[in-house]
């Protein structure tokens, strides 16, 4: 075998094994953010219109939450939230909208202890997607309602099921008590 036809043979590999590990490169970080965000990764990929764009998203959200400051509550913090959920629960009888709204308010609060940005709706969306995608269909059905309540434009079973979705978010952020 001359010089030539082996240089051009192990320039082949080569090139073979940097595109094989490029690509699984791409598969294990395709991967990571499947599971990482659930729901929310395809979610993303339809709102931004491809999967390279959605997965930079995600990354940029990734590093984003990374520099927050997440922090764990004390026991007794928990059970004043709890506490709270309990109270607005029950003013939905008599007071749905009002109960609706207080339910957003409270799990805004815990967010903001917890060390979440709480500034506008769609910054929230994008800081509680990294540890909480899988929940986050039930904040935006939740806040549809709210923002539709407001109008007087919601059944009192869309509030319902409203409280429902707050609840499930409200739950996890309070039971979810893993310093990052």
């Amino acid at each position: 075998m001359s010089t030539t036809t082996l240089i051009v043979v192990i320039a082949v590999v080569a090139v073979v094994v940097i595109a094989l590990a490029v690509t699984l490169r791409l598969m294990t970080r395709r991967r990571h953010l499947r599971d990482r965000f659930g729901p929310e990764y395809e979610r993303t990929v339809q709102q931004e219109g491809g999967t390279r764009a959605a997965e930079r998203d995600l990354r940029a959200r990734e590093e984003r939450h990374d520099k927050l400051e997440i922090k764990e509550l004390p026991a007794e913090r928990r059970r004043e939230y709890a506490d709270a959920w309990s109270s607005v629960q029950e003013h939905f009888v008599d007071r749905p909208e009002g109960s609706v709204a207080e339910a957003d308010d409270l799990v805004a609060r815990l967010m903001s202890e917890r060390g979440y940005p709480t500034e506008g709706y769609e910054g929230q969306l994008r800081d509680l997607s990294v540890e909480h995608g899988r929940t986050l269909d039930h904040y935006r059905a939740a806040h549809d309602v709210k923002m539709r309540s407001g109008g007087g434009q919601a059944t009192t079973e869309e509030l319902r099921g409203a409280m429902v979705h707050y609840r499930a978010l409200f739950e996890e952020l309070l039971t979810d008590q893993r310093s990052r």
